[in-house]
């Protein structure tokens, strides 16, 4: 009996031995292949990221002058208290320290202090509208200086990048010339998403009929990974681009490249460029309508639709009125029923707008027009308007 308890000693040793190292091992491995890992948002390459990356690790220090130390403590109190010290003193009565208490509650109280003075400070300097006013630390922005203009829309699924001030665009990828400042313009033609490139700035939503901003600055050149961060259907796992740091003259170079190409970017090239895909490669577009991006924003490519801008100004006008309930009724967004996603509905839909036509049209005040009157029949609302005012049928 006593050999057998002898082996049975030997082997619970052996066990815990072998788990031992497995769980280094394992630490080790871990260790290791992290090593591998590219931390782009610990380590990127524009400026507004790197200051979101200083935040992330000024935080992260001010949290842990409380977390380790109390971390040690646990370990410290166990150990001296344990069972088979009888030499720690022990005090069941003992209940109140007024060095203790001042230690517990100020340490943590200066540590939100200072949170809540650089989380003040940085909802300010690093608010995605505003513009910037340095390069990098080191090189301030000049006054009056203006920045690269670029429009993005987010589509399903795939990206698409509007360049005004060059009139070209492209899809699926993106570039700018190093130490300039670029202000994005990001709205959707649906589903909200968001854009995110780690190495350049913090991911911002883009979301249909509003338009969100972001300015940023791309510091070294090189190719980066751009994503939608925003689950958007079944290709959003293909939803990426490349985003392409550039000197100067290599950006001037690549926008020879796209203007190189004899596509065109216009309302129809448009409607079919937003019916859904997956995997979309890359396209360039020379030329583009320069009022696309506007239709797109206001959800109006299709000419038939109202405007979203122009129906606003009807309702800050006061509105068409109880008889024109029905041109309200009749502007819902019907995208996705028009991409094909979606079966049309049986009912016919007819629109009638108090918006411009593109030749020219109403040009007055909104408040002198007439409210609409409306016949409606079994199967359609129709809208009688004035002369000058577009209906589109």
């Amino acid at each position: 009996m006593v050999v057998c308890e002898n082996n049975f000693q030997k082997l619970t040793k052996y066990k815990r031995m072998l788990s031992k190292l497995a769980r280094g091992v394992a630490m080790a491995s871990v260790v290791t292949l992290l090593t591998g890992c590219n931390l782009v948002v610990m380590n990127p390459s524009g400026d507004i990221a790197s200051q979101q990356a200083d935040l992330i690790v000024v935080s992260t220090i001010l949290m842990l002058i409380i977390i380790l130390p109390v971390m040690a403590l646990i370990v410290f109190f166990a150990w001296k208290y344990r069972q088979s010290n009888k030499d720690a003193e022990y005090d069941p009565e003992w209940h109140h320290s007024t060095k203790l208490e001042i230690v517990i509650w100020s340490a943590p109280l200066a540590i939100i202090i200072a949170l809540g003075a650089i989380t003040w400070v940085s909802t300010h300097t690093l608010d995605p509208y505003r513009p910037l006013d340095r390069i990098d630390a080191d090189r301030p922005l000049a006054k009056g200086h203006k920045p690269m203009v670029v429009e993005v829309v987010s589509l399903d699924w795939k990206w698409l990048f509007l360049y005004p001030e060059q009139g070209i665009a492209t899809v699926n990828e993106l570039a700018a010339p190093l130490d300039t400042p670029i202000q994005f313009k990001i709205t959707s033609s649906g589903i909200m998403n968001s854009f995110f490139i780690p190495a350049l700035a913090g991911q911002i939503y883009s979301m249909a009929g509003m338009e969100t901003k972001l300015h940023a600055v791309i510091n070294e050149e090189g190719i980066y990974d751009g994503f939608s961060g925003n689950y958007s259907g079944e290709g959003f796992s293909h939803m990426r681009f490349k985003f392409h740091g550039l000197s100067q003259e290599g950006f001037d170079d690549w926008v020879s490249k796209v203007k190189s190409n004899e596509n065109l970017l216009g309302r129809p090239e448009y409607l079919q460029l937003e019916k859904p895909s997956i995997d979309e490669p890359i396209h360039y577009f020379s030329d583009v309508d320069p009022e696309l991006y506007n239709a797109i924003l206001n959800m109006c490519v299709d000419q038939s639709k109202m405007c979203m801008n122009e129906m606003m100004a009807i309702d800050e006008s006061g509105g068409g009125g109880l008889a024109g309930i029905y041109n309200v009724m009749s502007l819902t967004y019907d995208v996705p029923q028009m991409r094909g996603s979606q079966p049309m509905p049986d009912r016919k839909s007819y629109v009638a707008t108090l918006c411009t036509t593109p030749e020219g049209g109403f040009a007055g005040d909104l408040n002198a027009l007439p409210l609409f009157s409306n016949e409606q029949t079994s199967d359609r609302a129709m809208s009688f308007a004035p002369s000058g005012v577009s209906t589109g049928f």
